[in-house]
């Protein structure tokens, strides 16, 4: 009778139909964008680093306690300009993690720089220890990423770059809003890269911004986003087209006055998750260190085995719930590197990527479909004794 009542509830709180997908884009009030936005009719002023563009990197370096925040396009583009604001040479090698999002290694490829993976830790981040072992007289940087909220050891990987010689750049996607004993984590590494994507916990529709350390960095990307144009008649180097527009900054500028609530919403979610799931057996869920404040971005779970894993993404797909195998495969098995890294040793990395599976989680995901989700999984055999 009980999962009778919860089938009936998945069309009522599910939004599209009844379809719940592994995200949804936290929007502001329709009424306050509008207000936003009515001046560009006046201005028709759209982009050229215009007043929304300058007024957001203001509030974002305050928000996220940075000395400086150059707003992107998207993030991807960030995360290639900040590797490109450095000029390494060409073939210089960058020590990455091989799970992440695949515009991580594609940014290091695409500036002409070659990926050398890292296997990982028990909480999805680069493994550390590991580092020193990979470092050749090509090694230019280190790339880690702050994975589903998960902080680095920012410490040990500060230490290793003194010693080497080494440039770090975070991709810290993932992290946005979050601090680590205190601080927010933009500030560590020579440059953090954040993507404002739809799908992210702070979204200016599509974004991203650099953060660095002084006005000097601020200038070479810069220059980078806008083509090298200082002035109407001076162009200082070359550059891309980098730049965010007046309607994304606007967005953008609506969703940080929210974001604080938000996330607040998606930790109710999320502590409903560990509700239902916590020590069921055969089940290893993702938990923050006790010295980050976590943004609640995502809620990954470990299964048994991949068998186990893709029965549960098919399941729940038939009810019309749409988790995501995120990160499968891992980016150094990508197709379109046709094998050229299978031999590396990337143990943990495979495993947990054959493994894991991202379970709906979002600020305005209702609790009865979280139980709905969670009743699905233990009816597909896990048994928590609930």
């Amino acid at each position: 009778m009980e999962e009778a009542n919860v089938l009936e509830r998945k069309g009522k709180f599910g939004p599209g139909g009844g379809k719940i997908y592994v995200t949804r884009t936290s929007m502001p009030p329709f009424e306050e964008y509008m207000e936003m936005i009515k001046p560009l009719w006046d201005s028709h002023f759209l982009t050229n680093m215009g007043t929304y563009h300058r007024r957001l990197e203001k509030e974002l370096e305050a928000y996220l306690e940075v000395s400086k925040a150059s707003l992107m396009v998207n993030g991807h583009t960030a995360l290639e300009l900040a590797l490109q604001s450095f000029d390494f040479p060409k073939g210089g090698e960058v020590i990455t993690t091989p799970y992440t999002f695949i515009s991580t290694t594609h940014a290091i490829v695409r500036n002409g720089l070659t990926p050398v993976f890292c296997d990982i830790k028990d909480d999805f981040t680069l493994d550390e220890e590991k580092i020193e072992d990979l470092v050749t007289e090509k090694t230019v940087a280190i790339l880690p990423v702050h994975v589903y909220g998960n902080i680095c050891n920012v410490e040990r990987i500060e230490e290793i770059a003194y010693k080497f010689g080494l440039k770090v750049i975070y991709d810290a996607a993932h992290a946005f809003g979050e601090k680590y004993q205190g601080h927010g984590v933009g500030r560590f590494g020579d440059l953090s890269v954040f993507s404002f994507h739809a799908t992210k916990v702070y979204s200016t529709v599509e974004g991203g911004c650099v953060c660095c350390r002084n006005q000097n960095q601020y200038d070479v990307l810069y220059n980078l986003r806008n083509f090298g144009i200082r002035s109407e008649e001076l162009v200082v180097s070359v550059g891309s087209n980098a730049k965010m527009n007046e309607f994304q900054a606007a967005m953008g500028l609506c969703n940080l006055k929210h974001i604080d609530g938000c996330m607040e919403e998606r930790k109710e979610v999320m502590e409903a998750y560990y509700e239902y799931l916590e020590g069921c057996s055969g089940i290893r869920m993702n938990h923050y260190h006790s010295d980050v404040k976590p943004n609640y971005a995502y809620f990954p779970v470990l299964f048994d085995s991949r068998e186990v894993r893709d029965g549960i993404y098919a399941m729940l797909r038939e009810h019309d719930i749409f988790p995501r195998k995120y990160f499968y495969p891992i980016t150094a098995d990508a197709a379109c590197f046709r094998n050229k890294y299978r031999g590396v040793s990337l143990e943990k990395a495979r495993d947990f990527s054959n493994r894991i599976l991202v379970l709906p989680l979002y600020d305005e995901l209702a609790k009865e479909d979280v139980r709905y989700i969670c009743r699905l999984i233990l009816n597909k055999g896990h048994n928590t004794g609930k």
